[in-house]
């Protein structure tokens, strides 16, 4: 299928119930076969313009400005359909076993039964997907989720491939594979690609051409050269993640800690952990790190108190929990949250209201408290907001406050920074550093080496299910 040309002339949208617009003014025209990198900082509009391009907003929900076309055609009106890969891969997967998943969008756009499992088998195969088919989506952490919503979408061969953050929770080694999958398809196809994506350097060589957004319309387009040595320290300013700026290691002034938190032979199965110990620690970032599929999640769950295990031992210190002897997943919800805070991999999971201010007063009575972290977040624009109505960083930020709010002695985050441009991104490492120097044990599960580079004292390698410190 031929590449997709791309049409908006002065397009903005603006979500339900919100006072200022996601985006508006934007005037961009995109030829078929082109390769556009989309930057801009956090809440620039960038999912908002991919979610438009796809034909998933409603003008009869929100308000729509200006003209959108893809091949001269409104996206809700097209008739073929796009590839379009979404910042939370798991509200992609609809099926309970992968092949059936891949397959799913194929037998709905009416391929021949007999292409349909060589496709998919192809479209695994391309983005590196280690499992067979009948293997169970619920099954997979979110990486490997990445993968498997990729691959469902390179199998329908699109004339316009969509792809928002699609090596996000993907180890550093997979979106080297994924990056070059994408470059396959595009040669193969001719498509035309939209690429938002923060890893920007290593991006650069999929692209032809960069576009950076922002509220009120596009503040720079060009080849990727011009674009970054041209602007660069402006766009570094504006927070998008410009190759070659260094950002400032952080370290504790302090050796003197004590344990928080400590695992002694935990066992998750089916070996998705195998007997790992650890301790966790005042006054300490400690990085969980490796491939997709290690169980770093898991691990993170039964710290938390979120996952019992199968097997050992998770028992907090006096300095966590008082008296209590009872391991972290016996104890009271109202215990838990006072104690640990958690940010899950998939942050709209932790939302239970209908405003991003509820979420935080939720946890807490400190209104002070709450509008102090909306500020040091950049949320307090959005504090009416709907929080599902947020941008993939932005809810992230938001799930970091509310794990924040109730001042806990111990956080353990799962991919913190996903989503964040450079300046939020910032924010947060300065404000993780701060709690550290409080006293506040911090255990992060993350892909971001230039996070643990910045921040970790100690940095844990997990793979098979195993824990042992990283080279």
């Amino acid at each position: 299928m031929p590449g997709k040309d791309i049409r908006l002339a002065g397009w903005g949208w603006r979500h339900p119930g919100r006072k200022a617009w996601a985006v508006r003014g934007v005037d961009l025209s995109i030829q078929p076969g082109e390769r556009v990198l989309l930057l801009g900082a956090s809440g620039a509009g960038k999912s908002t313009l991919l979610r438009g391009l796809a034909g998933l907003l409603d003008p009869e929900v929100g308000d729509e400005d200006g003209v959108l076309q893809i091949a001269g055609e409104h996206p809700r009106a097209a008739a073929e359909p796009v590839g379009y890969l979404q910042q939370d891969p798991e509200s992609q997967l609809v099926m309970a076993r992968c092949g059936d998943d891949v397959a799913f969008g194929l037998e709905n756009l009416a391929v021949p039964a007999r292409e349909i499992w060589p496709r998919v088998d192809a479209a695994l195969s391309t983005v590196g997907f280690g499992y067979p088919r009948d293997w169970p989506t619920a099954a997979l952490s979110g990486g490997e989720q990445q993968r498997l919503a990729l691959a469902g979408v390179l199998a329908q061969r699109p004339g316009l491939l969509l792809l928002d953050e699609p090596t996000a929770n993907v180890d550093p080694e997979g979106a080297t594979s994924v990056r070059k999958a994408i470059d396959a398809v595009l040669d193969d196809t001719g498509a035309t690609l939209v690429l938002i994506e923060h890893r920007v350097a290593e991006s650069l060589a999929l692209v032809d051409r960069v576009v950076v957004l922002s509220p009120s319309g596009v503040l720079a387009d060009g080849r990727p050269d011009d674009v970054l040595s041209t602007q660069g320290d402006a766009l570094t300013a504006a927070g998008v993640w410009v190759p070659g700026a260094p950002v400032r290691a952080r370290r504790s002034p302090t050796s003197d800690r004590v344990s928080l938190l400590s695992a002694a032979s935990v066992r998750v199965d089916p070996s998705i952990v195998d007997d790992v110990s650890v301790s966790l620690r005042t006054a300490e970032v400690t990085a969980i790190t490796g491939p997709n599929g290690a169980g770093k999640t898991t691990l993170a769950r039964v710290l938390g108190g979120l996952v019992r295990p199968s097997g050992g031992h998770v028992e907090g210190t006096p300095e966590l929990s008082g008296t209590d002897r009872r391991p972290p997943w016996k104890w009271r919800a109202s215990d838990l949250a006072g104690r640990i805070g958690a940010v899950f991999q998939d942050p709209e999971h932790q939302f239970l209201t209908g405003r991003v201010c509820d979420e935080l007063l939720l946890r807490t009575k400190d209104v002070r408290r709450a509008d102090e972290l909306l500020a040091r977040l950049r949320l307090e624009k959005l504090a009416a907001a709907n929080p599902f109505t947020l941008s993939g960083g932005e809810q992230r930020r938001l799930s970091v406050a509310t794990a924040l709010v109730a001042a806990p002695a111990l956080l353990i985050l799962d991919e913190p920074t996903f989503g964040q441009d450079r300046n939020t991104w910032t924010e947060l490492v300065e404000m993780l550093d701060a709690l550290r120097a409080e006293g506040v044990g911090i255990a992060v599960v993350t892909h971001d080496t230039a996070f643990t580079e910045a921040l970790a004292d100690r940095v844990l390698w997990m793979s098979a299910g195993h824990l042992e410190p990283a080279e």
